[in-house]
């Protein structure tokens, strides 16, 4: 029998705790699925935005597929939620699966047909997000019956890695495949990933909603408007990402930062969104600390600030770009590598600390909220999400028409302000203990 060195005990404290994963096999099989079938969704983001591009050649256009999407996603994200909390979970999560499902596959058939259709592509965009949005508040809900409470930090660093994994392949794939296959192909990958995400779902235990919950409806939504309310530590979790989200988001700008300001095209693109993810992923994987930090409210604060600073530096980059070897073409060339590298290291550092907010924020969300409460409260954190980032797109769209490095520039100046000021407005979220969840 081996004994465990030292070195061996710092390294397991350092990388991400793995418990989750032995202990539950339902939370593996679901965390390996969703997995492999966000590479596919990560793919088509990145697909749909540049064939929108490549129609118009309008950054706003681009920006649109997010925008036009954001008020249906804010009503499915609030309806799954009280879905999740009124019906099985595991039903609720499977059905909205294959509707997005649907969703990609005629996407995939738009292509395939040649019909070059914004319109169709900003219909069928929305109805993949909507159905995505009530699917992730089902499966996150979930993930407390099937882990505990105490493994929660862990989980969702795992859920990290699996975010990071997804946006770190999805979006290199999907450049090197648009520029050499086309769209068509691209899509149709993400259909067959896609089958996996049923896998992990279809395989759970029976979800069943507590006894005397309420039916979808106003009553519903009112008892979690009530509980919000007087939860002050929770309500700062969505409110910090939505500052983050709304002015820290430029993945809208990137289309035109590969055509006409860094070049390289759809390389470009890919590399600055999978930089992005090599940061989240990074960090996850390195996550052992994590765990053992009480006073979670103070780290998120400190995260997003960290998060503010890099997305700030990285306009700093955009706007040099023309003296570090920036210029306008879809074609790739050694000479754009400096202020590629330097807005992919500020890209990196930004999602490394994005996801460290991340993790304690879901972490914070999940020990202070009862079960019977968890859909509705997920419902609202997947619309805050995946809602930030497209006000974070109008946003880059409208300020881009001062210079494409204005909205990162500004959009991180006001994040570091914005989160000092809530801070200082509601001082019970820095003092929030990881061991006392329930004091407000």
């Amino acid at each position: 029998m081996t004994s465990s060195t030292p070195t061996d005990e710092r390294r397991r404290r350092l990388l991400a705790d793995l418990t989750p994963l032995r202990r539950s096999p339902a939370f593996a099989r679901l965390w390996a699925g969703t997995a492999i079938a966000g590479i596919g969704t990560q793919m088509t983001t990145v697909a749909v935005g540049l064939e929108v591009y490549e129609i118009t050649h309008s950054t706003f256009a681009v920006a649109l597929v997010g925008v036009i999407a954001l008020l249906p996603m804010i009503v499915a994200g609030l309806y799954g939620g009280m879905l999740a909390d009124a019906f099985d979970r595991r039903t609720v999560a499977l059905v909205s699966s294959i509707i997005a499902w649907v969703a990609v596959a005629l996407i995939a058939t738009h292509s395939w047909l040649g019909l070059h259709s914004v319109v169709l592509l900003y219909v069928l965009a929305t109805v993949n997000a909507v159905a995505a949005t009530v699917s992730n508040a089902s499966r996150s809900a979930i993930v407390p019956r099937l882990v505990g409470t105490d493994l929660l930090p862990a989980a969702s660093a795992l859920g990290g890695i699996a975010s990071g994994f997804q946006v770190t392949v999805g979006p290199a794939v999907a450049g090197v495949l648009i520029a050499t296959v086309g769209f068509a192909p691209t899509y149709t990958i993400d259909v067959v990933l896609f089958t996996f995400a049923f896998l992990g779902v279809f395989t759970l235990p029976r979800m069943a909603a507590d006894h005397g919950a309420l039916r979808p409806g106003l009553g519903s939504l009112v008892e979690g408007a009530r509980f919000l309310r007087r939860s002050k530590n929770i309500t700062m979790t969505f409110v910090l990402d939505i500052v983050a989200m709304t002015f820290g988001q430029p993945r809208v700008l990137f289309p035109a930062i590969g055509a006409l300001v860094i070049g390289g095209g759809s390389i470009t693109v890919g590399t600055l969104t999978a930089a992005y993810a090599i940061g989240a992923l990074l960090s996850s994987v390195f996550s052992g600390p994590l765990g053992h930090v009480r006073r979670q409210g103070e780290a998120v604060g400190w995260a997003i600030t960290a998060y503010g600073g890099a997305i700030a530096a990285f306009g700093v980059v955009i706007a040099l770009a023309p003296v570090l070897g920036g210029r306008s073409g879809e074609s790739f060339s050694v000479g754009i590598l400096p202020a590629l590298g330097l807005s992919a290291l500020f890209l990196a550092a930004a999602g490394g600390a994005d996801n460290v907010s991340s993790v304690f924020r879901n972490t914070i969300l999940q020990a202070a909220s009862p079960d019977g409460m968890r859909g509705r409260l997920q419902g609202i954190f997947i619309v805050v999400v995946t809602g930030g980032p497209r006000l974070g797109d109008l946003y880059a769209g409208l300020v881009v028409a001062a210079g494409i490095a204005y909205p990162p520039i500004i959009g991180g100046v006001l994040i570091i302000a914005l989160v000092a000021l809530l801070l200082r407005l509601v001082p019970s979220f820095r003092r929030y203990d990881a061991l006392h969840p329930h004091a407000n």
